[in-house]
């Protein structure tokens, strides 16, 4: 008789998603609904959709969801959290949505301590609309708006966001890994399942950064897109658990 090694969490709704061959979106959604079943809390998880391409995480998370304006998740988090305090309140946001329009709400929601999990998806791009420089593009990287390669001169250097939120008193966990590989999915289940425990326990602000691959709009194969997480993105982006954990992992 066959033994079941693995099978999809009861949070994963089975439905085909939209996201592009490649895409490693799909891996974060299973690991956020991993973490809530093993800590058994789908009843009072509330999620908070950001604008992107991960707008469309609450067709296929069956938890209740609010949609937020642009940037606006940690906001809208915050009045959830507060007005429901027994809730387990998460953001799920991509890179333009939390690291530019929602620089100032990111900051304020880690600075004050607010007693939800972000969870941040760095794909270097902005990946729905077109493929512009976001905030995260490398140096050197082309895009739609930087077809010659981000030069730092003109648009700055690719803000590193766990290492700005963990200086922050009200951060609680901060950790960033990479879905490039089986090995480093296992350990950014580990990082989603503690920034979710975080909260459990009261602790404070938690956010853990998700390196992934854009296929579509880095022009890479899926296959070189993994590739480039792990040789370009994780060279700038060190990986690890900055605050509230056992140490940076680089």
């Amino acid at each position: 008789m066959a033994t079941v090694v693995m099978k999809r969490p009861e949070t994963l709704k089975r439905v085909i998603t939209h996201y592009c061959p490649g895409c490693t979106h799909g891996i974060a959604h299973r690991l956020v609904a991993e973490a809530i079943d093993k800590l058994g809390i789908k009843q009072k998880v509330i999620g908070v959709a950001s604008v992107g391409c991960s707008v469309f995480a609450y067709n296929y998370l069956d938890c209740d969801f609010v949609q937020a304006a642009h940037g606006r998740a940690p906001a809208v988090a915050t009045g959830l959290k507060r007005v429901l305090p027994d809730s387990v309140v998460f953001t799920y946001q991509g890179d333009g949505d939390l690291a530019s329009i929602g620089t100032a709400e990111i900051v304020h929601a880690a600075a004050r301590g607010e007693k939800i999990t972000v969870i941040f998806i760095n794909n270097g791009i902005y990946g729905m609309t077109g493929g512009q420089m976001a905030p995260t593009t490398l140096v050197g990287d082309r895009t739609t708006t930087s077809p010659e390669g981000r030069d730092p001169a003109k648009a700055g250097y690719p803000i590193k966001m766990c290492e700005l939120l963990s200086t922050l008193e009200g951060a609680a966990y901060v950790a960033r890994a990479s879905l490039h590989d089986p090995a480093n999915v296992l350990k950014a289940s580990r990082f989603v399942t503690r920034a979710f425990e975080c909260q459990l326990e009261r602790k404070g602000f938690a956010i853990v950064e998700l390196l992934s691959a854009c296929p579509t709009n880095w022009s890479l194969k899926p296959i070189d897109a993994l590739k480039a997480v792990k040789e370009k993105m994780v060279a700038h982006y060190p990986l690890g658990e900055f605050k509230g954990g056992a140490g940076s992992e680089a």
